[in-house]
């Protein structure tokens, strides 16, 4: 089953960029995308750096909240490697489940294992869901577009029910009652506190910054910001674009990002075409940053040699070899 899912979000993905094929015009999406120089791999790989850097950084801390030790080299590694396994796995959470698995392994807080994880992309979750709602508001009041569709609605009604679910696990006595108060303990412990939640936000509101200005240097680099308030349009349109690769339907959001763009850029009053083109553009180089997460793959396949006269041993349950420390 799981490789019928997994075929099936690749075939999506496919269907999807060869639907907006149709709908194209393909020659000048061509166009638009050679006005994008690959020398921009080199500011967006040091971006990327940075990116995976304070993302590991914040899942440290979030681990360390729920009382669970890991050393910062440790978080760096086994984040640039998720990060690689989102973007070629479908569904794009299949590496965030790995290191949380594997971290739970190495600890009897198994729950705390998983829920740092969690915990951990919800807090970037929530700084896009604040910075797509003051897009969506500037928009509106700025007169870029007016969508037939409002999202004002959506914050109150996520606010609302998350309250309603929270005070039933608080009330209940089953099961989930039981887990449901645990997260709410946990996201107390590590997000929504009062002394842990400027620390997430800041953070994951940078990690957030890095993604959109890797946006911003590619229509910089192509010339479409060149008039008054085209900067704010570029990166409040390019948050939706984030928003849109949320949705787990294909692999690494390919085909749902540029579908997206292909109708926010012209209710902007902006060519489909230039939509499109930031957004693959943007998907190849993240793709491209993301190998040193293969590196890290190969490494954990590979066996290690023998050092320093120790004797290579294997874990059991595991399929990688290391020496003892």
């Amino acid at each position: 089953m799981r490789q019928v899912a997994a075929l099936w979000r690749w075939l999506m993905a496919f269907l999807l960029l060869a639907g907006l094929a149709l709908f194209l015009d393909l020659d000048r999406l061509w166009l638009e995308l050679q006005r994008l120089p690959a020398s921009l791999l080199l500011p967006v790989l040091a971006l990327t750096v940075f990116q995976v850097g304070l993302s590991a950084w914040r899942w440290r801390y979030t681990a360390k909240r729920l009382g669970l030790q890991m050393s910062y080299s440790r978080a760096f590694r086994e984040y640039y490697l998720a990060s690689f396994l989102n973007q070629v796995l479908p569904g794009g959470v299949m590496g965030d489940a790995g290191r949380a698995w594997r971290h739970s392994r190495e600890t009897d807080k198994k729950l705390g294992a998983v829920h740092a994880v969690i915990i951990e992309r919800l807090s970037g979750q929530f700084a896009l869901f604040l910075v797509v709602a003051w897009a969506v508001a500037w928009l509106s009041e700025s007169g870029r577009f007016s969508p037939n569709l409002s999202v004002g609605w959506l914050l109150p009604v996520v606010a609302i029910g998350s309250l309603a679910v929270g005070l039933w696990g608080m009330r209940s006595k089953n099961r989930a009652g039981r887990y449901i108060r645990r997260l709410c303990k946990d996201l107390s412990q590590t997000l929504f506190g009062w002394q842990v939640l400027p620390i997430q936000l800041g953070t994951s509101l940078l990690v957030l910054g890095s993604y959109l200005a890797v946006f911003f240097l590619l229509a910089q680099q192509a010339g479409y910001i060149e008039r008054e308030g085209s900067g704010f349009l570029m990166l409040a349109l390019c948050s939706l674009l984030l928003l849109s690769m949320v949705i787990p339907l294909t692999v690494a959001g390919w085909g749902v990002r540029e579908g997206a763009a292909a109708v926010l850029w012209p209710l902007a009053g902006l060519p489909a075409e230039q939509g499109v083109a930031l957004s693959v553009a943007y998907g190849v180089l993240v793709l491209i940053s993301s190998f040193p997460g293969l590196a890290v793959l190969l490494r954990r396949q590979s066996p290690v040699g023998v050092k320093n006269g120790n004797r290579l041993t294997k874990t059991p349950g595991q399929t990688t070899y290391r020496c003892p420390d």
